[in-house]
């Protein structure tokens, strides 16, 4: 059978590519979410609502068919379920046809470039937004999770990023596109659309990893601190990648943890210490430096790692448990 994956844009119909609206069209089924498939069944189209890539696979094994296309929302490389169909659908002849992703199509409607922009799924997942926004000028964010453009504004308010400029976009490309802009102070009680995307602009976001911050520059207390000198060299010597998860055992005032938070971005950073002061000293260093991928665990070691994921990077600090 000859299978298309396509993209079909924002709201299906009116943001089709001219080749994913021939494919469509010559297609004997039509495979997708109810939503997807809607615009089609007015047209008496044989048609299989199916979102989950092994219920694709299913229905294309019942379709007794020539040819069929599995609709998509957006574009099929971006965030797309396209990206395990086709290890499913071996026994077919696939092709896929892309289609406008939503930052694209988000962005000409701001008149703003996509170039060099950060992408961060929230959609049924976690993902870290302080700290892409804080080192990124731009960023997008997918939601249709548990996260809302309210909290994400929270989120970026309490890690001092109360300024910086954001979009909400709502159901864009359909007859409800709703578009709002300002600051994110402003949208900390928004409702929203379920389904919708965020861009953030923060002309003031690093333009580089921190290493080496001076030691003035984190809040002290009387727990020790790995002094700038030596820190530097731990981290830099750890090789963490930007989707590490690391431990920092005896964190105390968290200076590695927010350095180490830094180099991971798309990753995770457990402080671990037996001292309430050390932890809430870490805590209040991950909100000033704007690194909300940084977890604080309150406990003795090796008690307190029971629980936590699988590091690829470790720093043993404080020693006396």
């Amino acid at each position: 059978m000859k299978v298309y994956i396509v993209g079909t844009g924002m709201e299906g119909r009116d943001t089709l590519t001219a080749a994913a609206e021939r494919v469509i069209s010559e297609a004997d089924v039509l495979i997708g979410a109810e939503r997807m498939t809607a615009p089609y069944r007015r047209e008496g189209r044989r048609i299989v609502n199916a979102c989950l890539p092994g219920d694709i696979a299913a229905a294309l094994k019942k379709a007794d068919c020539d040819s069929a296309a599995v609709l998509l929302s957006g574009d099929t490389g971006f965030f797309s379920g396209a990206k395990k169909l086709p290890e499913l659908l071996e026994e077919h002849d696939t092709e896929i046809v892309c289609g406008i992703s939503t930052p694209v199509y988000f962005c000409s409607r701001l008149g703003i470039s996509y170039e060099r922009m950060k992408y961060v799924s929230l959609h049924g997942r976690h993902g870290n937004i302080a700290i892409n926004v804080r080192t990124n000028e731009k960023c997008f964010f997918l939601l249709g999770g548990n996260v809302t453009p309210g909290e994400l504004c929270r989120t970026l308010c309490r890690f001092g990023l109360s300024e910086v400029t954001v979009h909400i976009g709502e159901e864009l490309g359909g007859l409800c596109e709703r578009i709002r802009s300002g600051r994110a102070e402003e949208f900390t009680e928004i409702t929203a659309e379920k389904l919708c995307a965020v861009i953030t602009e923060n002309p003031a976001a690093l333009g580089y990893i921190p290493c080496g911050i001076d030691d003035s520059g984190f809040i002290r207390g009387k727990v020790p601190m790995t002094k700038k000198a030596v820190r530097e060299n731990i981290v830099s010597g750890l090789c963490i990648e930007r989707d590490s998860v690391c431990w920092d055992i005896g964190c105390g005032t968290g200076s590695v943890s927010v350095e180490m938070a830094f180099r991971c971005p798309d990753g995770m950073v457990y402080s671990f210490d037996k001292s309430p002061e050390a932890c809430g000293l870490t805590s209040e260093n991950a909100d000033k430096w704007g690194c909300d991928n940084i977890t604080v665990i309150a406990g003795s070691c090796p008690e307190a790692l029971e629980d936590a994921p699988v590091p690829d990077k470790v720093f043993v600090g404080g020693s006396s448990g």
